[in-house]
């Protein structure tokens, strides 16, 4: 069987707000981002994936204050709660003219649909919702399961997102997915800018890692989402899920005894997990998921929060060996 790889040793210093590294640039694009991005899902509801409901005033109420805070990025997309999510955040940008906050979105599929007119279509509705003439960095987002819509055809999605960057309309072309292999692929045709991968450079799977080190090879800007497992590495109560799936036995083991680990060390998980993206030097911004006012405070704190280089060591003992990450290695 394949020996399992350490997780990388958090090579820099803990980084926070007053941290020099805070703000860095995303990639080669010109855009500045946040060590730590705002992640726009919860803002919309989805209790069916979170397990719980956001209001709107509070959701509303919760982008201002990070518009106040020094997270300078949020992150959502055209599908997110059916648009709710960039309609909430609309109606918070409108009240806060010269925010700075960078929005990043995506577009999304319709009953099936990802053409180039839908992507042109998806746009426009986010411009609407967001209250935004251009959109300064606009995803592709999870093409895995659209695996026949051609989105390299003439006239596909990638067509129709150059020339919306030709357009002005949007700024910058990023690749938001999961599947490692449909990421490589795509990335084939030199169209993107940007990389969002999720679930897979985490305490509990680096599936990614090769997909990284070609992004920074290539100038691109990394993003790294779902560090926190679905919420694995949260709480020891969350649903056994891992990358929006079912977890396997040895990765719900992983999490139980990085839990039992940070517990013997004092150490929160949570706090960990974070900063073990956000203290790696290949990752421009790590995505957290807010729905609550007071978990912006809560996570700035987090991030200088102390970890004994103990607790690296032994983590890196516990990461479950490749063949039952998200995307395997190749044997």
């Amino acid at each position: 069987m394949t020996t399992a790889p350490a997780a990388p040793v958090p090579p820099t210093p803990p980084i926070g707000p007053d941290s020099a590294a805070w703000l860095r640039p995303l990639g080669a694009t010109g855009l500045t981002v946040s060590a730590v991005a705002a992640g726009g899902g919860p803002l919309g509801g989805m209790p069916e994936l979170f397990g719980y409901d956001t209001p709107e005033d509070r959701a509303v109420a919760l982008v201002r204050d990070l518009a106040a805070s020094p997270i300078r990025m949020i992150d959502t997309a055209n599908g997110y709660s059916g648009g709710r999510s960039e309609e909430r955040i609309g109606a918070a940008l409108r009240d806060l003219p010269g925010s700075g906050l960078l929005v990043a979105t995506k577009v999304d599929a319709r009953d099936g649909d990802f053409s180039g007119a839908r992507v042109r279509a998806s746009v426009e509705e986010s411009r609407a919702r967001l209250g935004l003439a251009h959109l300064p960095l606009v995803h592709l987002h999870d093409p895995e399961f659209h695996p026949d819509a051609g989105f390299d055809r003439p006239g596909g999605a990638i067509e129709a997102l150059l020339a919306l960057r030709d357009e002005g309309v949007v700024g910058h072309i990023g690749l938001a997915a999961g599947h490692v292999p449909t990421m490589e692929r795509l990335l084939d045709t030199g169209a993107f800018e940007v990389v969002l991968t999720h679930s897979r450079a985490t305490l509990l799977d680096r599936s990614a890692d090769p997909l990284i080190d070609r992004a920074r090879a290539d100038g691109l800007g990394v993003i790294n989402a779902a560090v926190l497992g679905g919420g694995l590495l949260a709480s020891r109560g969350a649903k056994p899920l891992y990358g929006f799936r079912p977890a396997r036995p040895e990765v719900l083991a992983a999490a139980a005894a990085l839990h039992d680990l940070a517990d013997e060390l004092g150490v929160a998980l949570a706090d960990a997990a974070v900063q073990h993206s956000v203290r790696d030097p290949r990752i421009d911004a790590t995505v957290v998921g807010f729905s609550k006012p007071d978990r912006v405070p809560r996570l700035l704190a987090a991030l200088t929060a102390p970890i004994p280089q103990a607790f690296w060591d032994r983590a890196a003992a516990l990461l479950p060996d490749p063949a039952v990450w998200l995307d395997a290695p190749a044997a």
